[in-house]
C-alpha cells in the first residue's frame, strides 16, 4: 500500500472543492484533491454567478475566460412570466444583455450567466495550471483519523479497488451532500429542512425558440391553473434548457416522472427535444453546527444546502473555500496564529445561515405567484386574472425588488469575528435594493479604480495590504509586521480620489479581501494589531479545536 505525503487533503473536486485547490495552489500551498466521479458534469446544476463570485474569478486570473464561456454577450437577460411558451406573457423583468451593460460603480465585474457545464472545467483546468495542486478522478476518501499533528486518510481508486494511505495536515470536506467528513466529525445539520421535492429536467431543442414570441430571456417562469410550477433557463443561448419543476411530492425516481408532460406544458405544444436528463432532488435549508474539528473542516454544501434560487449556493461555498483558503496557507507558512483558524467558523456560518433563508424566501415568492383556474384561457375572466397579475406582480416589486441584493452578495460582514478591529459603524441593511459602498471593518474592501483595468481588488490576495492615503505614518505597522513575518505591502492611494471612497487614512486589508482595521493614526500597539489580525491572540470562544478530540 502506498503513502502519499500533502499539506491539505480536499475531498469532493466539485466547485468548491476546486476553488479551495485554487485559492491554495496560488498561495503556494500543495493540495490533493479526490473526487470519486470522472470531473465531468452531466447537469446543469448552477446557471449563474453572482457579482462576487466573478469578483473571485479575477481573483484567479479566470474571469476572462468565464467570460467567453457565458451567456452569449448579446442575449438580454430578462426574466419572463408567462403561462407557457406559445401562451401568454404576463410580466417581464427586463435585464440588459452584457454587450449593453454599462460599468457598474462599485465593481470591476458583472454578475454572469454561466453553467456548472461550463465554469466546473476552467476551475479544473486553472487548478491543473498551478504547481503543487494534484487533482485525482475515479478515487474516493473511504475513512480517516486525526491526531494533534496530522490527518490520516485512507482512499480507494473507484476503478482499482486498490487502497492508498494519505497524511495531510489538514483535511477540508468539499463532498457535498451526504458528505463522508461532515458524518465522520459528527457534524449535524440545522435548519428548516426539506423545502420541496423537485425535479430537473434537461434536453435539447433547437425548434423551442421558433416556437414562441417572447424572444431570448435567461429565465422562463411558468404560471398556470395550478400557479407558479417550474422555471425553465436558457443554459447556453442556443439549444441546452433546464426546466426545474418546484413542487412534485411524487418526484421520488426518475422512472415514474412524466418528464415529457411537463416539457409540452412548459411550451404549450407538441415540439422536437431530445431528452438528457430527468433528476428529482430535495430542495432543502440547512447549516451544520460545526464546521470544524481539530484539522477537519467543512465547506461549500457539506456545510450548508439551500434552494438555488438567488444562486447562492455555489456563491457562498466559493466564499467559503477563498476564506479557509488564505487562513490555511497563513498557518502552514507559519506566521498564522492558532485562533486564524478558529475564526473560519465564527465568519462564515453567519454568512450561511443568512443566505439559506433568504435563498428559501425567495423561492417561496416565486413559488408562491398566483394563478387562476382561466389565466390561460382566451376568456374575459382569463383577460381579467392577467391583468390583475401584472398588476400585483408590478407592486411586488417595487416593493420588493428581490430578497438577494448585491448588499446581501458584497456588504456581509464579519463583525463578531476575533480578526476584525471593529470600528462601532452600523452594519449595512442586506436587503436593501440600493447598493451602499462602505468601508467598514469586516465587510469587503470597496472597490476604486487606481488605472484603467486595475482595480484596488486586485491588489489584495496573497497578503496583508495597508492603504495610504495622504502622508499617515505607516512605519509602525511595518515594522510589527515585519517582527511577525507577515507579509504586508503599502500602497499609496492619490488622497484626493481615495479619501472619500475608504473614509480613513490608514486601512488594514486581509488577503481575502476585508478590511481588518482602519484609521487616521496608526494605533498605539503596531504588534498588537499585527497578532490579532494574523490569529495570534484570541478574543473569542474558540468553536471547535484539538481539545475537542479527547472530550
Amino acid at each position: 500500500m502506498t503513502r502519499v505525503d500533502t499539506s491539505v487533503l480536499i475531498a469532493g473536486g466539485g466547485p468548491v472543492g476546486l476553488g479551495l485547490a485554487i485559492e491554495l495552489g496560488w498561495q503556494g500551498i500543495d493540495c490533493l484533491v479526490v473526487e470519486r466521479r470522472d470531473g465531468t458534469v452531466p447537469l446543469p446544476k448552477a446557471n449563474s454567478l453572482s457579482i462576487k463570485l466573478m469578483e473571485i474569478n479575477r481573483r484567479w486570473g479566470i474571469a476572462r475566460r468565464v467570460d467567453a464561456a457565458g451567456w452569449p454577450a448579446a442575449h438580454p437577460n430578462d426574466y419572463v412570466y408567462c403561462t407557457s411558451m406559445t401562451g401568454y406573457e404576463l410580466a417581464r423583468q427586463r435585464v440588459p444583455s452584457v454587450a449593453a451593460r454599462g460599468e457598474i460603480p462599485y465593481s470591476p465585474e458583472h454578475a454572469l450567466g454561466c453553467t456548472q457545464l461550463y465554469f466546473d472545467p476552467i476551475l479544473l483546468a486553472r487548478a491543473r495550471e498551478l504547481s503543487g495542486v494534484d487533482v485525482r478522478h475515479f478515487t474516493r476518501l473511504e475513512s480517516f483519523t486525526q491526531d494533534a499533528e496530522r490527518v490520516t486518510a485512507r482512499l480507494v481508486d473507484a476503478n482499482s479497488g486498490q487502497a492508498q494511505i494519505v497524511t495531510c495536515k489538514y483535511l477540508v470536506g468539499c463532498d457535498g451532500a451526504g458528505s463522508v467528513v461532515a458524518a465522520t466529525i459528527g457534524a449535524k445539520p440545522e435548519g428548516f429542512g426539506l423545502v420541496s421535492n423537485s425535479i430537473n429536467i434537461f434536453f435539447r431543442s433547437a425548434a423551442l425558440p421558433t416556437l414562441h414570441d417572447k424572444g431570448w430571456a435567461r429565465f422562463y417562469r411558468y404560471i398556470d391553473a395550478a400557479g407558479s410550477w417550474g422555471e425553465l433557463i436558457a443554459v447556453d443561448g442556443r439549444e441546452l434548457w433546464r426546466l426545474t419543476v418546484f413542487n412534485d411530492d411524487l418526484a421520488k425516481d426518475a422512472d415514474t416522472i412524466d418528464a415529457d408532460a411537463y416539457v409540452r406544458r412548459l411550451a404549450g405544444r407538441d415540439f422536437d427535444y431530445e431528452m438528457l436528463s430527468v433528476l428529482p432532488w430535495e430542495r432543502r435549508e440547512h447549516v451544520v453546527d460545526r464546521y470544524r474539528l481539530g484539522r477537519v473542516f467543512l465547506a461549500g454544501d457539506s456545510a450548508h444546502q439551500n434552494s438555488p434560487t438567488g444562486a447562492l449556493g455555489m456563491h457562498t461555498g466559493l466564499g467559503d473555500a477563498v476564506d479557509l483558503g488564505w487562513k490555511l496557507a497563513a498557518v502552514l507558512r507559519g506566521w498564522g496564529g492558532a485562533a486564524l483558524l478558529d475564526s473560519y467558523q465564527v465568519e462564515r456560518k453567519p454568512v450561511a445561515m443568512t443566505n439559506v433563508v433568504v435563498a428559501t424566501a425567495e423561492y417561496n415568492i416565486l413559488a408562491g405567484l398566483p394563478g387562476g383556474a382561466e389565466i390561460d384561457a382566451d376568456t374575459q375572466a382569463g383577460a381579467a386574472l392577467r391583468r390583475r397579475f401584472a398588476e400585483v406582480f408590478a407592486q411586488a416589486r417595487r416593493d420588493s425588488p428581490s430578497v438577494v441584493t448585491d448588499n446581501l452578495r458584497l456588504n456581509y460582514g464579519y463583525d463578531s469575528s476575533p480578526m476584525i478591529v471593529p470600528d462601532g459603524s452600523a452594519p449595512v441593511a442586506l436587503d436593501d435594493a440600493q447598493f451602499r459602498v462602505v468601508a467598514r471593518a469586516g465587510v469587503r474592501a470597496p472597490h476604486g479604480w487606481i488605472a484603467p483595468g486595475h482595480s484596488t481588488l486586485d491588489l489584495f490576495g496573497k497578503g496583508f495590504v495597508l492603504l495610504r492615503s495622504g502622508k499617515a505614518d505607516t512605519g509602525g505597522i511595518e515594522d510589527a509586521a515585519r517582527k511577525r513575518a507577515v507579509s504586508l505591502a503599502v500602497v499609496a492611494l492619490p488622497e484626493e480620489k481615495f479619501a472619500t471612497l475608504y473614509g480613513c487614512a490608514l486601512t488594514l486589508v486581509r488577503p481575502d479581501g476585508h478590511i481588518a482595521w482602519h484609521g487616521d493614526v496608526p494605533p498605539d500597539d503596531a504588534l498588537a494589531l499585527i497578532d490579532r489580525v494574523r490569529g495570534a491572540t484570541a478574543h473569542a470562544t474558540k468553536p471547535e479545536t484539538e481539545d475537542a478530540l479527547h472530550a
